[in-house]
């Protein structure tokens, strides 16, 4: 079988008041896209998560006529808040038809450093699953990685500390309640936008 393989189709999304710069691994498939813009897949949490802990309802940033999710919505108050989206990866091979990390042979990461030069206000990087916590360790020669739900500091390459957070996955594959990803997400934002 031909390995086929896939380029990022997003734009890094770098907010110049960014203080925090959110990582994924890849988007899923674009067939499970419900918009066009990061954690796309109406079966993902992420932005459950969001409008659970920002707005106290889980459907804040859902159209539920559409039944999608409502990509201004969300980039705005993104915008406002200061928060930067990418992914480790620019370039897979996906192994399977689906969106799980496990099928993502990784051809060419991110550069991170380089998002980090668009970023001058950021603190703290949020890995949101393994191999995306795996990537960015690998990138920045990051000998220990944070627990679930925890940090570390680590230096970058211009000789500043930034906080690496390890997030669960939003994935419903991953076996978390979504109130409990949302608790755990919550401290982090508490720490990071006090």
């Amino acid at each position: 079988m031909e390995k086929r393989i896939e380029k990022h189709p997003l734009f890094p999304f770098l907010p110049p008041n960014a203080r925090m710069l959110m990582l994924g691994s890849f988007p899923p498939p674009s067939k499970r896209w419900s918009m066009d813009f990061f954690y796309p897949n109406i079966q993902n949490d992420m932005w459950r998560i969001f409008g659970l802990h920002f707005f106290e309802d889980k459907d804040y940033f859902v159209d539920p006529i559409s039944k999608c999710f409502c990509k201004e919505l969300i980039v705005n108050f993104l915008t406002h808040k200061g928060i930067a989206l990418y992914d480790t990866a620019t370039t897979v091979c996906r192994l399977q038809d689906n969106a799980s990390d496990k099928y993502l042979e990784v051809i060419e990461p991110t550069d991170v450093p380089l998002l980090l030069h668009h970023l001058p206000l950021c603190q703290a990087i949020v890995t949101t699953g393994q191999k995306a916590t795996d990537i960015l360790c690998e990138q920045f020669s990051i000998p220990t990685q944070p627990a679930v739900g925890g940090y570390i500091t680590f230096e970058t390459d211009r000789g500043n500390n930034l906080r690496l957070y390890r997030m669960p996955s939003s994935s419903r594959a991953y076996p978390l309640a979504l109130e409990k990803k949302a608790y755990i997400y919550g401290r982090m934002f508490h720490e990071i936008f006090r």
